[in-house]
C-alpha cells in the first residue's frame, strides 16, 4: 500500500497550502440522492462515496456525450472502440464493465446479454440527474452492483427547451422538448437526433480488420413522462426510446434499447411512503454483415417503503423480475434463454450524537443460480463540524449473463461457458471529507475489494472462465472550490486490480489517472474552461498503452435571455493517443451548442 499511503501524504499537503471559498452549487455533498440506500439522504451524510451531477452540472461540462461525462468523474475510466456511437465500457474502481448496475428512472437496463449498459445511444439532452454511488450496493440492489451503481433520471420539462448541435467530423444533432401541467397531471415530450460522419474508428495496428474509411453514427431518441393524482397517491409514467446506427469496418449495427416504469407512489400513514412499480427494459442489436441478432429483455416488478421511526429510518420491499436474451447467427439461433429472479431487502438507517450507522441485507432466488444473501454495514462520525469520517463494508455477487454462458464465440474465439459460477467479492472502505474554514470542500476514500471466480475470458481460445480471485485496490481524492471569478476542481485515483491467480493486472485500467478544471465567469456571464486530464498506462491485449495527457478548452456566451451558445475545443494539443489498442480517438476537434434554455 505504498502508493495510496504517498497519494494521502500528496492530498493532506494540497488540503493545507491551497486558498480559495467554495462553489456552493458545484458539488455540494448536501444534495439529496435515493440511489444509495434506497432512502432519501444527502450525499454527505451517506456511508458511501456518492457524486450528485444536476442538470446545471451536465451543462456546465459542456460534455459531448454522456461516455465523455462520465470519465471525468472520480473513479471512473472508460473506454470506447472510436467516435460517437461506438462500442463502450465503464470501468468504476476498476470493476468489469458489468460490475456496474445501471438504473433509469429506477429501472435496470443492463443487458441481460451483455450484461452491460450501452451508454453511447442515450443522449445528454435527455438527462436531469446522474447519482453515481461507488463500491458494492448488492445488499439493496441485488446483481451486478459489485463496483458501483450508476443511476439516470430523465428530464421532465415544464416550458419548452431546445438546443443545436454542430462539431468537427460533420457533427450535427437537434434536441427539443416541452411540457405542460394542469389540475388533472402533468405531460413532458422530448425528442431528438444525432448525426456523426465520424473517422476511421481501426487504426493500421488493429488485428482484427483495418480500413480507412469514416466510421460514422446515427441516433434518434425520445422520452415521455406523465404523471396524476389519485387520491393521496400519485401515479407516474416515464419511458424512453434510443435507435443508433453504428458504422464500423465491415458493415454496420442498429441498436435499438427502450424502458419505461409505470409507478403508483405515495404517503401509506405519516411515517410510511411506499412506491409499486411496473417496467421494461429491451435492447436489440442487429449486424447484418455478420447475420447476427441477439438482444435482451427484462420485465421487473417493485415494490419499496420507508418507514420514519423515532430511531432511524427503514427501507425495505420486494422484486420480482424476469430477463430473456437470444442469439442468432449464421447456422440460425445460438441460445434463447429465460430466467427469473425474486429479491426482499431491508435498510436501517440511524444516527446517535455524532455518528450515524448503516445495514442492510438482501436475499435473492435465482432460477438458474440458487439464492444468495448479501449484507453491508456502513458507519460515520463527524468528528468536527467540518469533517466526517466514514467506513464501510460490503458483499456482492453477480449471475453470468446469457453471453458468458451461451455464446458460441468469434470465429472460435471469445466464446461462453454454461459451467461459470456466480461472481462473489467484498469489499472495505475507508473515506474523509471535509469543508475548510474557507469553505474549500475536499473528499478522499481509499478502498479494497476481492472477488471470487471472477469471471474472464482468459480460457483456451478466449473462453470465459472463473478466475480463482482478483484484488482491487485504490484510493481517491478530490478538491473543488472557487474564489470571486474562479472556479476550480482537481481529482486523482491510484488503483490496482490483478489477477491474483497470474499476477497479471486487469485490462484497460490504468494505475494513476488525473483531472483539473478551471473555470473563469465574466460579469455578463460569460464563461471561460480549461480542462487537463492525464492518463496512466494500461494493460491491453498483448500489449500496454502508453499514458497520456489531453487539454481541452471551454466557453459559453449568454446571447440574448434563455438563448446560449457553448463551444469547445477537445484534444487542442491534437495528441494521438488511445483508450483500445487497434482503434483511434478524436484529433483535434471543434463542437458548438446553442441552447435555448427552459424557464
Amino acid at each position: 500500500m505504498k502508493s495510496p499511503i504517498r497519494f494521502t501524504v500528496l492530498s493532506s499537503a494540497l488540503l493545507f497550502t491551497l486558498q480559495a471559498s467554495a462553489d456552493d452549487a458545484a458539488r455540494s455533498l448536501d444534495r439529496v440522492q435515493v440511489t444509495g440506500n434506497r432512502i432519501a439522504q444527502a450525499a454527505g451524510d451517506a456511508g458511501h462515496s456518492i457524486t450528485v451531477l444536476e442538470r446545471a452540472d451536465i451543462e456546465a461540462s459542456r460534455s459531448i456525450d454522456v461516455i465523455d461525462l462520465l470519465g471525468k468523474q472520480t473513479g471512473i475510466d472508460v473506454v470506447r472502440t472510436g467516435g460517437s456511437g461506438s462500442q463502450n465500457s465503464i470501468f468504476i474502481r476498476g470493476g468489469n464493465s458489468n460490475h456496474a448496475l445501471i438504473l433509469i428512472d429506477g429501472m435496470r437496463v443492463n443487458s441481460a446479454t451483455q450484461g452491460l449498459f450501452d451508454f453511447a445511444h442515450l443522449p445528454l439532452a435527455l438527462i436531469e440527474r446522474i447519482e453515481i454511488v461507488r463500491g458494492p450496493r448488492a445488499s439493496v440492489w441485488g446483481s451486478d452492483a459489485l463496483s458501483g451503481v450508476i443511476q439516470i433520471f430523465t428530464r421532465a420539462p415544464d416550458s419548452a427547451h431546445a438546443e443545436i448541435r454542430a462539431g468537427s467530423y460533420r457533427r450535427a444533432g437537434l434536441d427539443a422538448g416541452t411540457g405542460i401541467a394542469g389540475e388533472h397531471g402533468r405531460v413532458a415530450l422530448s425528442a431528438g437526433f444525432d448525426t456523426f460522419d465520424g473517422f476511421s474508428a481501426t487504426t493500421p495496428d488493429n488485428v482484427w480488420s483495418y480500413d480507412p474509411d469514416k466510421d460514422g453514427y446515427r441516433n434518434q431518441h425520445a422520452a415521455l413522462q406523465a404523471g396524476t393524482a389519485l387520491g393521496t397517491q400519485n401515479l407516474s409514467f416515464t419511458g424512453i426510446a434510443t435507435r443508433g446506427d453504428v458504422e464500423f469496418d465491415q458493415g454496420r449495427t442498429q441498436a435499438d434499447n427502450h424502458s419505461w416504469n409505470l409507478a403508483l407512489s405515495g404517503a401509506l400513514s405519516t411515517s410510511w411512503q411506499h412506491k409499486l412499480s411496473l417496467g421494461e427494459s429491451y435492447e436489440k442489436l442487429d449486424t447484418p454483415a455478420y447475420a447476427s441478432v441477439y438482444g435482451s429483455r427484462r420485465k421487473s416488478l417493485d415494490w419499496s417503503n420507508t418507514l420514519t421511526l423515532d430511531d432511524g429510518t427503514v427501507a425495505f420491499g420486494v422484486n420480482a423480475s424476469k430477463e430473456s436474451g437470444y442469439s442468432n447467427g449464421w447456422s440460425g439461433p445460438e441460445f434463447k434463454e429465460t430466467r427469473d429472479n425474486h429479491g426482499v431487502f431491508g435498510v436501517w438507517n440511524g444516527s446517535y450524537g455524532r455518528q450515524s450507522l448503516e445495514l442492510a441485507s438482501r436475499w435473492d432466488d435465482n432460477s438458474q443460480f440458487g439464492s444468495r444473501l448479501t449484507s453491508s454495514a456502513a458507519w460515520g462520525l463527524q468528528v468536527s463540524p467540518a469533517g466526517r469520517l466514514r467506513a464501510s463494508w460490503g458483499q456482492g455477487f453477480r449471475a453470468p449473463n446469457f453471453n458468458e454462458l451461451y455464446y458460441p464465440g468469434f470465429f472460435g474465439s471469445f466464446g461462453g461457458n454454461p459451467n461459470l459460477e456466480p461472481e462473489r467479492s467484498q469489499s472495505l472502505e475507508i473515506g474523509y471529507s471535509h469543508a475548510f474554514a474557507n469553505a474549500l470542500r475536499a473528499e478522499f476514500s481509499a478502498y479494497r475489494s476481492r472477488i471470487d471466480d471472477l469471471i474472464a475470458f482468459e480460457g483456451v481460445n478466449n473462453q470465459a472462465i472463473n478466475i480463482q480471485q482478483a484484488r482491487i485496490e485504490g484510493a481517491e481524492a478530490e478538491l473543488s472550490g472557487s474564489a470571486g471569478a474562479w472556479q476550480w476542481r482537481t481529482q486523482g485515483t491510484w488503483t490496482q486490480a490483478v489477477n491474483e491467480t497470474t499476477g497479471n493486472a486487469l485490462l484497460r485500467r490504468p494505475k494513476i489517472k488525473g483531472l483539473a478544471e478551471l473555470r473563469y465567469r465574466f460579469g455578463n456571464g460569460t464563461e471561460l474552461g480549461l480542462e487537463v486530464t492525464g492518463t496512466g498506462k494500461r494493460p491491453d491485449l498483448g500489449s500496454v498503452l502508453p499514458g497520456y495527457g489531453r487539454i481541452d478548452l471551454s466557453a459559453s456566451w449568454p446571447l440574448a435571455e434563455r438563448w446560449r451558445l457553448e463551444g469547445r475545443i477537445e484534444n487542442l494539443g491534437d495528441r494521438d493517443y488511445r483508450l483500445l489498442d487497434g482503434y483511434a480517438t478524436p484529433g483535434r476537434s471543434l463542437f458548438l451548442r446553442l441552447n435555448y434554455l427552459a424557464q
